[in-house]
C-alpha cells in the first residue's frame, strides 16, 4: 500500500517544503517569504526555458503557429512574475534589513537561469560569465546557451525560408554590413506588420516575441522599484551598484528590429485609406 502514488509523492511535497533553510538565527519571520519567492522564480525560469527551447525547435521545424503558442505561455508566466515581485513589498524595509546581511555575497545577479533566458532570447554577454567563475555547473550551462542559436536566430531563419530578406546577424561581418543586415531584418518585419492578414502566422509569431521582450522589460522595471523601495540606493549584496546597475538594464531589448519596424509603418490602410473612415 505504501507504493501507491499520491499527490505528495508525485509532486515530492516533502522534499519541496524542506528546501527553505533560513540563515538568520533565530530565523527571521520574513526570510521564509524571501526564500520562497526566489525559489518560485527559479521554478518559473525553468518552465520559461522549457518553452523557449520548444519555440526554437518549432521555428526550426517551420511551425510558426506552434512556436507562437509556446511563446504566449512564456508571456503569461512573465505576467505572473511581474505581480509576484510585489509580494516582497509586504515586508517592511527594516524587516528585510534584519536578515539581508546574511545573504552576502550571494546576489540575484547570479541567477543562472535568468541569464540563460537572456542568452537564449538574444542578449548574450560573455562578461556575465565572470560572476559564475566558481560555479562549474552554471558555467557549463551558460556557455552552452551562449553557443546555441537564439529565438531571434530561429525567427529570421524561418522568415528567410518563407521568402523574406532577413539575413542572420553575423558577428564576422563589418559594422557597416551588420547595419545593412539589421536594416533588412527591420524591413522584413515591416512587411509582415503591413500585410499581417496574408502573413498571419508570421505576424502572430513576431507579436508573441515582442510581448516576451516587453514583459521581461516590465519585470526589470518593477524589480528596480521594489529594490529601491526596500533598500534605497544601497549597494547590492553581491557588491554590485544596486539600483544603479539595474537601471542600466532597462533599455536592453531582445529584438530591436521588431520595435523599430513600427516607426516606419504607414498610417494609411492602402492607397485608398481606411475603408471605414467617415462612416
Amino acid at each position: 500500500m505504501t507504493n501507491i502514488l499520491s499527490y505528495n509523492k508525485y509532486l515530492r511535497v516533502l522534499d519541496l517544503i524542506a528546501l527553505q533553510d533560513c540563515l538568520s538565527d533565530p530565523a527571521h519571520h520574513d526570510e521564509l517569504l524571501f526564500i520562497t519567492i526566489h525559489q518560485t522564480y527559479e521554478l518559473w525560469f525553468k518552465q520559461i526555458l522549457h518553452e523557449v527551447d520548444a519555440a526554437i525547435y518549432e521555428m526550426n521545424e517551420d511551425r510558426a503557429a506552434a512556436a507562437a503558442r509556446s511563446l504566449r505561455r512564456v508571456v503569461e508566466i512573465e505576467k505572473v512574475l511581474v505581480h509576484q515581485i510585489h509580494i516582497l513589498e509586504t515586508m517592511t524595509p527594516i524587516s528585510f534589513l534584519a536578515f539581508r546581511d546574511e545573504l552576502n555575497p550571494a546576489s540575484g545577479f547570479q541567477s543562472m537561469q535568468f541569464r540563460e533566458i537572456e542568452f537564449s532570447s538574444g542578449l548574450k554577454d560573455l562578461t556575465i560569465l565572470d560572476s559564475f567563475s566558481d560555479d562549474e555547473f552554471a558555467l557549463k550551462r551558460l556557455r552552452a546557451r551562449h553557443d546555441s542559436p537564439t529565438l531571434a536566430d530561429a525567427l529570421y531563419a524561418l522568415l528567410r525560408r518563407r521568402g523574406l530578406d532577413a539575413p542572420a546577424d553575423d558577428e564576422n561581418l563589418s559594422e557597416e554590413e551588420r547595419r545593412k543586415s539589421y536594416g533588412k531584418r527591420t524591413q522584413a518585419v515591416l512587411e509582415i506588420l503591413t500585410h499581417f492578414e496574408t502573413r498571419y502566422e508570421e505576424f502572430q509569431l513576431i507579436e508573441s516575441l515582442i510581448e516576451h521582450d516587453e514583459y521581461f522589460s516590465l519585470w526589470r522595471s518593477h524589480h528596480i522599484k521594489m529594490v529601491e523601495r526596500m533598500v534605497g540606493a544601497k549597494r547590492g549584496t553581491g557588491g554590485s551598484e544596486g539600483i544603479g546597475y539595474l537601471r542600466t538594464t532597462l533599455d536592453k531589448k531582445f529584438y530591436p528590429e521588431l520595435w523599430e519596424a513600427r516607426t516606419y509603418l504607414d498610417s494609411k490602410h492602402g492607397e485608398a485609406g481606411c475603408p471605414f473612415a467617415g462612416k
